[in-house]
């Protein structure tokens, strides 16, 4: 293992200048310095495969892959030089591309149970349009969401179902409604609440294990015998739980789904997709029936976003990226389990999540979920060269990698250990990280020099 990072010189001059520029100090919340540990790389400059270089020219192993949207590693050579040559054409006109045709057969060959698709830029977008054009195609208002489920769109209509609604009308809050995954009761009781109400039920077909008793097909029954419409949000799932999105792993057909993040390997690019017999309703062609604005963004067809969309999704089709997620997702827990159980932590530290897109819980001494031992355990792997916010891999994460990661971890629970056993206070330096929904911010207490200069 090479000499521990402890170097941000770069990163802490140009924080405070982020946080009086931009609100947050970032352009997405999960990438906040609330998130992260005080003595963690403030700013990445550059990233390659499955490594990424920060300003300070420190060097780590990354496992959050632009929050799970570059499934193949960083800077990867055949989607580059695809969008490269496309943006050498020009990005953007005043008529169609033709790309955007070649990128929707392409999408609708790869997701087999999908109609027609929309692209756009971002989730939010994507999940908002499925959320109007069942509005609109039910004429009824309410929308019912996963509360099992983190994130489903930067629109009111999701925000105002959670801790950070400020400036969200009450008459908008109240249009959104929760149920929970693997829970069909908590769904009846939904239509049973609100009848003839309901437009949509969204959800995320997994968010880890796999769903039981035939859940999705169920909620699905259920929907259609009341008048509603199923939307699966795919951002996470597609691309990473199968090639053609956990729809094709469950063998479930939504009305609406959304993908996003890996559809690009990092360039911004999602897609509402759906029924023909619905998507229709924001088109040319219908009649008898109101237009629905369904999406229209300046920049939801740049073309060079479409090339890497089009050589992404080939690469999927063509090689074993699905399997090479699962393989060293799957050796990456088995190692780490067993470094936990070695130290006995076993009742601390778990990985949990499915071995294409793992993540962990960390616990305290009474065994509650911690942010202070997260963040501890964030500082000591990103002080030995591993950034993992979370535990996902890439199609370049080699198996060097994940020997070097499990090495940092081994590492990295030995302070964990001692923290369980002396107070975590001894061995955090600075304030614990947070949850990004909660409705009030807390007053950031000072770091002592005396604790950075003794950090080594």
């Amino acid at each position: 293992m090479a000499a521990p990072i402890g170097n941000f010189e770069k990163s802490n001059r140009l924080r405070p200048l982020a946080h009086r520029l931009i609100p947050g100090g970032a352009h997405t919340y999960a990438k906040g310095d609330d998130q992260y540990p005080v003595l963690s790389p403030g700013f990445i400059a550059r990233g390659l495969g499955s490594h990424v270089w920060d300003v300070d020219g420190n060097e780590y192993i990354e496992y959050g892959m632009g929050n799970r949207s570059v499934g193949l590693g960083h800077a990867y050579g055949p989607v580059l030089e695809a969008a490269t040559r496309q943006l050498q054409l020009g990005c953007n006109f005043t008529r169609p591309a033709s790309i955007e045709v070649e990128c929707a057969e392409t999408f609708l060959a790869t997701i087999p149970g999908a109609e027609m698709v929309k692209f756009c830029k971002d989730g939010s977008d994507a999940t908002s349009g499925a959320v109007r054009l069942a509005r609109a195609v039910t004429g009824r208002d309410i929308i019912a969401r996963c509360a099992d489920h983190p994130f489903f769109s930067t629109d009111d209509w999701f925000i105002g179902d959670t801790e950070m609604n400020a400036g969200i009308p009450a008459a908008v809050r109240n249009l959104t409604v929760d149920f929970r995954y693997d829970d069909l009761e908590s769904v009846r009781l939904l239509f049973n609440r609100y009848p003839g109400k309901i437009a949509a039920l969204i959800l995320e077909p997994s968010r880890g294990d796999d769903p039981k008793n035939n859940f999705l097909h169920a909620v699905r029954d259920i929907c259609h015998k009341n008048g509603a419409l199923v939307i699966l949000d795919e951002m996470i799932t597609g691309f990473r739980w199968h090639a053609g999105g956990a729809q094709q792993l469950y063998d479930i057909q939504p009305d609406f789904s959304c993908f996003g993040k890996a559809l690009g390997n990092g360039f911004s690019i999602s897609a509402l997709a759906g029924k023909r017999e619905y998507m229709k309703l924001g088109g040319l062609e219908q009649t008898g029936s109101p237009r629905v604005f369904l999406l229209s963004t300046t920049h939801g067809a740049e073309t060079h976003a479409m090339a890497a969309s089009i050589a992404t999704m080939r690469i999927y089709q063509d090689e074993p990226v699905i399997d090479h997620l699962y393989r060293q997702g799957e050796a990456l827990r088995a190692g780490i389990e067993q470094v936990v159980s070695r130290l006995g932590l076993a009742e601390f530290f778990q990985v949990t999540g499915r071995s294409c897109c793992l993540t962990y819980a960390t616990r305290d001494q009474n065994k509650s979920q911690s942010q202070a031992f997260r963040t501890l355990f964030l500082q000591e792997t990103i002080k030995r060269g591993v950034l993992m916010p979370s535990l996902v891999v890439s199609y370049t994460h080699s198996d060097e990698d994940v020997a070097r990661t499990i090495e940092a971890v081994d590492g990295s629970l030995g302070v964990y250990k001692q923290a369980l056993e002396n107070g975590v206070e001894n061995y955090l330096v600075g304030r614990p990280s947070d949850v990004v929904f909660r409705r009030f911010n807390k007053s950031p207490a000072p770091v002592r020099e005396r604790e950075l200069a003794t950090y080594d």
